[in-house]
């Protein structure tokens, strides 16, 4: 296993990326992030992080690279597109991005590469048992993990609450977008976490995405038995896990 990997977190917006120390989840490097493409093409996207490892500095060709994004990925291939170009759908999007940058890629899904950062360096650390991290942002990504080994494209975003999609119901876009206040959005987070309970009974809940920074607003008002907190990575979650994954 490397003790040096490069994380790369392409999201709807920005694309960040930065060099690990995969033995302690610190970054090496300062965090760069560039602009990503307008119509989040793959051809686009992928010179961004070209001229994106440009920033970081001379990397070494036996370096681990982590790529995370928000889609399903399957044996390298991305099956889905969230604020992105639909020609993600479908896509052998790791050998693309290894014939492209020369190197060996690790793709993974973006909640499920801030999971496994969560779970090997921040508030799941030694988690026993199953840990469900949400990422509340435009949607609701998830990470699944059991005793800190993920269980990988969960989407759990996407069930269905009183007649609809979760992440419509009860993500942060959907708080902004109706103008609901902490309490209001606070019982949509209720009726969310209970049917995760339901389903999956997990021993420990963690919030993520950047209004976790106000999570004093709102999970106190949550009435849960399973254990829930704020995740501790926020912005560099998802550049961690994936250089973690790809140290592997």
């Amino acid at each position: 296993m490397s003790t040096t990997a490069v994380g790369i977190d392409i999201g709807g917006t920005g694309i960040k990326g930065a060099i690990v120390d995969v033995a302690t989840g610190d970054l090496l490097t300062d965090r760069k992030k560039l602009a990503t493409p307008h119509g989040g093409e793959p051809e686009d996207i992928l010179d961004t992080v070209l001229a994106l490892f440009d920033e970081l500095g001379d990397i070494g060709a036996d370096v681990p690279v982590g790529v995370c994004f928000p889609t399903t990925v399957i044996h390298g291939i991305t099956m889905s597109a969230a604020n992105v170009s639909k020609k993600w759908i479908g896509l052998h999007a790791e050998k693309m991005f290894e014939v492209k940058l020369g190197r060996n890629i690790h793709f993974v899904n973006d909640a499920d590469a801030a999971g496994v950062a969560e779970a090997r360096y921040g508030a799941a650390v030694d988690a026993k048992g199953l840990t469900i991290l949400t990422t509340l942002g435009t949607g609701i990504g998830s990470a699944m993990l059991f005793d800190g080994n993920l269980i990988p494209n969960s989407e759990l975003g996407h069930l269905e609450i009183d007649g609809r999609e979760a992440e419509k119901l009860a993500s942060t876009s959907a708080k902004e977008k109706e103008d609901l206040s902490w309490e209001d959005w606070a019982e949509r987070l209720q009726r969310y976490y209970e049917h995760l309970e339901m389903l999956f009974s997990p021993d420990l809940i963690l919030v993520g995405g950047g209004i976790s920074k106000s999570s004093e607003k709102f999970l106190p008002l949550l009435d849960l038995r399973t254990p829930i907190k704020p995740a501790t990575l926020r912005n560099n979650a998802g550049i961690v896990g994936a250089a973690e994954l790809a140290s592997r």
